[in-house]
């Protein structure tokens, strides 16, 4: 652990969505620029898996006798797994999970997570849409086949179910990726990946539900301390150098409000 004391730790869980998401403006580095000095962003992000794989390393992921436990997992899983499965049964096109085990598979998650710890909280994320395009144009026709945007709705539909039965909070990207004309081609990289633009949305979507969830205590930005805080007063700038850090603060924050 690096100190002086141990900040609320959130962690990314998931698939390619996750793991790339610390990349050139993606949502997981945005989330550490907000949360900089106040809570550790941990990236737990594994490409081409499902959330088959994501139970087999569960308990190594969280473990349950961990001396810090999180305050706050996002959890995505449910691109790969809404794939159709391969006529070879082989590679990553290969990912197909049925939906009923995909669902069993993410209760299991929740439970888990559940029981790290009374204060530890949970956001699913749904899987987001496709661009079929682009898709086909990046890794061709097969791949444009198995991974629609038909089935990521099903598998989407079938996780916000799953969350309103088990009381966790969830982002429903596959809706709110498809809100704005144009959402094809300004959100997605290759078709399946978020570009900045995509992963503004993202970042949008999870402050909110911080920012409406009433949980005690509140993990929204701006509910939590800065860490030396206390020592910002007695800092010898300048006002020239204070004013500028004020209007910095004010734009990098305004947007996530």
């Amino acid at each position: 652990m690096v100190g002086p004391i141990m900040r609320p730790q959130f962690v990314l869980f998931g698939s390619s969505i996750v793991e790339f998401s610390y990349g050139d403006h993606g949502w997981g580095a945005i989330l550490a620029d907000i949360y900089a000095r106040k809570a550790d962003i941990l990236l737990r992000g594994y490409a081409g898996w499902t959330s088959r794989q994501a139970l087999q390393v569960l308990d190594q992921v969280f473990p349950k006798d961990a001396a810090q436990q999180p305050s706050l997992v996002i959890v995505y899983f449910g691109g790969n797994d809404s794939m159709r499965p391969h006529p070879s049964g082989l590679g990553l096109h290969s990912a197909h999970v049925p939906l009923v085990e995909y669902v069993e598979n993410m209760r299991k998650i929740a439970i888990h997570l559940k029981n790290l710890s009374q204060k530890t909280r949970i956001i699913f994320l749904t899987a987001p849409p496709t661009n079929a395009a682009k898709i086909c144009e990046t890794y061709g026709d097969q791949l444009a086949e198995l991974r629609t945007n038909e089935l990521c709705g099903i598998y989407s539909e079938a996780c916000l179910k799953l969350c309103q039965e088990m009381d966790v909070k969830a982002v429903d990207l596959w809706t709110a990726l498809q809100k704005k004309d144009g959402w094809a081609n300004a959100y997605f990289t290759d078709g399946i990946h978020l570009s900045a633009e995509g992963s503004k949305v993202v970042v949008k979507e999870i402050m909110k539900v911080l920012r409406e969830a009433e949980w005690e205590p509140s993990l929204h930005w701006k509910s939590l301390p800065a860490e030396f805080e206390q020592l910002l007063p007695n800092y010898p700038v300048s006002s020239d150098v204070k004013t500028m850090l004020s209007e910095a603060s004010f734009l990098r924050y305004m947007q996530w409000e």
